[in-house]
């Protein structure tokens, strides 16, 4: 894989975020009264993308590393507040952009899926809920292979079999599993789905198949009677582990997913999204440039 310094990345990345802008991001900006900011979008949208190819926890510790080593590619740069609140207006952009770069990537002409969800906690599990802004939004739910109670949300997840996210929701934690793949398996039709004993039911399945026309496989439970040939469980468990690194690339690398603690249902779904996106973009980087964001060392000059 390709090295390079910090600069050279988040000057690549600027750039392509740019090309997008002047291209469509543009129409997506709301018009307003008086002049221009002069930190500009496709700024803002650098920083939250690449935020996550960095070994800071927070957003304060980002900001504060790159007016320290980079204000020169940022000289307007924005204090955390000012930050905060134009990037909470920023989650049609990452989103626009993501879907952009999946057809780059060629996401758009799959017709094989892996699907699967992981939790999203939002608030400690005993805290009082009554005054956050969740209330109504998130809910109590229980994640049964990490045996995991939590309050908060379910990220459901649509990948292609080489680990390419396509399509993403938050749902609230107490969904059923089969409720919550609903809320992506309408984006596709006439598809192959891979997933877990979670998405067990042939009710379900043939009401999936029958609506969308997307065929869901999984791997029969060990007290049903068909059960699932081994040559088809193992490969179904081959491909299985492909979705489970996209889900350990997108929590384990730069902010953990688990530990965004935003206080607004908004700055949580902004910050999601900038995940997947930055998530997108660094098999971009990968495929077009031969450059690998992946792991990163503290204070090391190299991010490739």
């Amino acid at each position: 894989m390709t090295m390079i310094d910090a600069p050279t990345l988040l000057t690549i990345i600027f750039v392509l975020v740019d090309d997008w802008y002047q291209a469509y991001g543009h129409q997506l900006k709301p018009k307003s009264p008086g002049p221009q900011p002069n930190f500009s979008e496709s700024e803002m949208l650098t920083l939250l993308l690449a935020m996550d190819y960095f070994p800071f926890p927070g957003e304060t510790q980002f900001l504060g590393f790159i007016r320290a080593n980079y204000l020169s590619l940022f000289p307007h740069l924005l204090d955390q507040s000012q930050f905060n609140r134009r990037a909470r207006c920023l989650e049609a952009m990452l989103e626009e952009v993501r879907r952009f770069w999946v057809r780059e990537l060629d996401g758009v002409f799959e017709t094989t899926f892996l699907l699967d969800t992981k939790p999203v906690p939002v608030i400690g599990y005993k805290r009082n809920k009554r005054h956050s802004d969740f209330l109504g939004s998130a809910s109590y739910g229980h994640c049964a292979s990490r045996n995991l109670k939590y309050f908060g949300y379910k990220l459901v997840v649509l990948s292609t079999l080489s680990g390419l996210p396509v399509v993403y929701a938050l749902v609230p934690a107490h969904t059923d599993e089969r409720e919550a793949a609903e809320a992506v398996l309408t984006a596709v039709n006439g598809c192959d789905i891979l997933a877990d004993k979670g998405f067990i039911g042939d009710d379900w399945q043939a009401d999936i198949s029958r609506t969308t026309g997307n065929r869901v496989f999984t791997v029969k439970r060990d007290n049903q009677h068909q059960q699932t040939p081994p040559a088809f469980a193992r490969l179904l468990g081959h491909f299985r582990e492909r979705i489970e690194g996209v889900f350990h690339e997108v929590q384990n690398t730069g902010r953990h997913l688990e530990n965004l603690l935003r206080k607004t249902r908004r700055g949580l779904c902004v910050h999601v999204a900038a995940k997947m996106a930055s998530h997108t973009l660094r098999l971009l980087l990968r495929k077009r440039f031969d450059i690998d964001v992946l792991t990163f060392q503290k204070h090391t000059p190299h991010l490739g």
